[in-house]
């Protein structure tokens, strides 16, 4: 069986090929080619002004979150699926420069009989966490309130997303176009940031399924059943080695598999804001390698060849994965980060200052690959495991 019909009959899509084909023939709002949706102002109808409203979950790493706190006890865990949810949202944001101002709002929708109210309590304390926390880098964001529902009948555990809504001028927009001559500054997904208290793996919010059931051993399919679908075929269900408490050593601190692959999704939204209070000049695209991982960009570009061949040295959490996995090089470059969750297209001259914003917050940054002209588009990953090149 192949990695990527694993992939598929665990009912998940590194691609989303499904979900493009539903949206081709909708309306692409001011500028098809900007990261997110932006819409005419109308709140205001203001012609000089635009609105972007996003929304998004954290996916299945509730599920995982769900067995790692009834193995330890660790409501904290649920910290790391807010900010996930809510990172979700704010960096696809950050991309069109939507990096101030935003209201915030959330979705929860849980199997009240598995999910205790110390649970919501947690998710929504840190909300307001995360708020206060990001008001100290001058990010101002607001909360709406929210939505917390009892829907056992439909969700085995936990769902829990946020929807965000920005206003700004069309002016500051920034609109990808990535094009010939371009150099790709990559901003690591691993390491701790000045902003985190601790370790982050670089995970993100993408690729858990596979990451959980590659990884952890058969004995959490008994102990935990409501942590996966039971149409999925038994023979995908939890294949790996690994328990959720056992003890790694990376960078010199100790921490758990489940830890590791729990890391609370890494928001970008102070360096992206340090960079373009500098102006957006220069900047000709900004991407948020979610969904697709290092493939995400090519939604974004035309006529243009994206060439990655100087990728960050792979982080132990993306190791790990293949370990277990053994999954194919060219899919782990498809569904996961590998080491950089956010990267700017940009010229040349632009690309050591963005270098610097980042690692002032101890965020390593690099020049990852470039980008050239060609007919048609392509994003070809230049590996220490191979070259693989994507359509």
């Amino acid at each position: 069986m192949s990695d990527r019909s694993k992939y598929s009959q665990r009912g998940v899509s590194a691609t989303k090929d499904e979900v493009h084909e539903a949206i081709k023939n909708l309306d692409k709002g001011l500028f098809p080619s900007a990261f997110c949706k932006v819409l005419p102002d109308y709140v205001a109808g203001d012609p000089q002004f635009c609105n972007i409203m996003h929304a998004d979950t954290a996916g299945t790493k509730t599920s995982l979150a769900y067995m790692y706190w009834k193995e330890t006890g660790d409501l904290s865990v649920w910290e790391g699926v807010a900010q996930d949810a809510m990172v979700m949202n704010l960096d696809d944001m950050a991309c069109v420069g939507c990096v101030d101002q935003i209201i915030l709002s959330s979705t929860i929708g849980r199997n009240k009989n598995l999910i205790p109210g110390d649970v919501i309590k947690t998710i929504i304390q840190y909300t307001q966490q995360f708020v206060e926390d990001m008001a100290e880098w001058g990010i101002r964001i607001y909360l709406a309130g929210g939505e917390t529902a009892d829907v056992g009948d439909i969700v085995r555990t936990i769902d829990v997303g946020y929807t965000t809504f920005g206003r700004l001028p069309r002016k500051d927009v920034l609109v990808n176009n990535i094009q010939d001559g371009d150099v790709i500054v990559g901003l690591a997904s691993f390491g701790q940031a000045s902003y985190e208290t601790f370790y982050n793996g670089g995970m993100g919010s993408n690729g858990l399924t596979s990451a959980r059931h590659d990884t952890l051993a058969k004995k959490y399919a008994a102990a935990y059943p409501d942590s996966y679908d039971p149409n999925t075929p038994a023979e995908l269900i939890y294949t790996g080695s690994k328990s959720l408490t056992e003890k790694m050593d990376v960078e010199g601190q100790e921490l758990t598999v489940g830890q590791l692959v729990l890391s609370p999704t890494r928001t970008y939204l102070p360096v992206l804001k340090k960079i373009l209070d500098q102006g957006k000049e220069g900047i000709n695209g900004i991407i948020h390698c979610s969904g697709g991982g290092q493939t995400k960009v090519s939604k974004f570009i035309e006529n243009c060849r994206v060439i990655k061949d100087d990728l960050f040295d792979l982080p132990p959490l993306f190791e790990l994965i293949q370990k277990e996995s053994q999954t194919d090089w060219k899919e782990m470059y498809q569904v996961f980060n590998m080491g950089h969750r956010m990267e700017l297209y940009c010229c040349p001259e632009r690309a050591e200052e963005i270098i610097e914003a980042s690692k002032s917050f101890n965020i390593d940054a690099k020049i990852v690959g470039r980008v050239e002209a060609m007919k048609g588009k392509q994003v070809r990953i230049e590996s220490p495991y191979g070259t693989f090149e994507y359509e």
